[in-house]
């Protein structure tokens, strides 16, 4: 391992350790990044929350992608790294975790404590009445609306919906909401062009305040969503270290980068934690 790994286990060392994980976290899980190597950008336009409430054609084909993606979400399994970072959690050496995942495989891999920025995907929630139910429960119903819906996907997008040939959608029965006997049914995360709940902000900024160290994993700190925490810890004087393959949009804030993939990276700075073998002192 190189010397920046080295340096970056002795910085872990100290704990007070926040962690800010991106898309990047979850490609080794099988799940893919929007613009990581050989993210899905190139070939896929994410749903937006506009699109979504305002055409029901667009909201059906969503509905009917998600409802095939859902069972790959379902089968992916925490990799390395999020064990790692469960397994630094447990020797008290990080204070929270902040996700843009949706999901779930931080808990999946033992943490605890996890603020899930942009929600999850197991929940679903209705946009007219606010009701919230499990995704298990929907997935249900649509099996019982399409029972012969049965399309092959041809690839999986990050946000946990595929890609299906149009023919295949045409059929596809939407379902609404149970509680308020129609309503228009949302998975309960965060669409692009849609804002995060104010709360949550507040949470993680409050995370980042009480951090001795920012440590971003797996994002390219592209949109602001997860870049203003970096830009609040500078402000702060907190220092930001980053693993990541590829540049990022936070590396000049960095005090320490390390571009590698994180299953390898991350269980190797537990080893090196474990067996006191880090560098001390500040990184250049």
């Amino acid at each position: 391992m190189s010397d920046g790994t080295s340096t970056l286990a002795g910085l872990l060392a100290e704990g007070g350790v926040l962690v800010l994980s991106g898309a990047g976290m979850s490609t080794e899980s099988g799940i893919p990044d929007y613009r990581g190597p050989g993210g899905t950008l190139a070939r896929h336009t994410p749903m937006t929350y506009q699109t979504f409430t305002g055409d029901p054609v667009a909201r059906r084909r969503y509905w009917a992608r998600s409802y095939i993606g859902w069972r790959a979400m379902t089968r992916a399994t925490p990799n390395s790294g999020h064990h790692a970072v469960a397994s630094l959690q447990r020797r008290g050496l990080v204070s929270g975790i902040v996700t843009q995942n949706v999901d779930g495989l931080h808990q999946a891999g033992g943490a605890r404590s996890v603020v899930e920025l942009h929600g999850n995907l197991r929940e679903v929630i209705c946009l007219d009445c606010g009701h919230s139910s499990p995704r298990e429960e929907l997935d249900r119903r649509l099996t019982r609306a399409n029972p012969r819906f049965g399309a092959l996907p041809t690839a999986i997008n990050p946000d946990g919906d595929v890609e299906l040939p149009d023919e295949e959608i045409d059929a596809f029965q939407v379902v609404g909401c149970r509680a308020c006997a129609g309503g228009m049914l949302k998975p309960d995360v965060v669409f692009f062009g849609e804002t995060v709940p104010a709360e949550r902000v507040r949470e993680c900024y409050a995370l980042v305040e009480g951090a001795r160290l920012l440590l971003v994993l797996g994002s390219s700190l592209t949109v602001m969503s997860g870049r203003r925490f970096v830009l609040h810890a500078t402000k702060l004087g907190i220092p930001v270290a980053i693993v990541n393959q590829g540049p990022t949009r936070g590396d000049g804030y960095a005090t320490l980068t390390v571009d590698a993939p994180l299953g390898t990276v991350l269980p190797e700075l537990v080893r090196l934690i474990d067996t006191g073998t880090v560098s001390t002192g500040s990184p250049h």
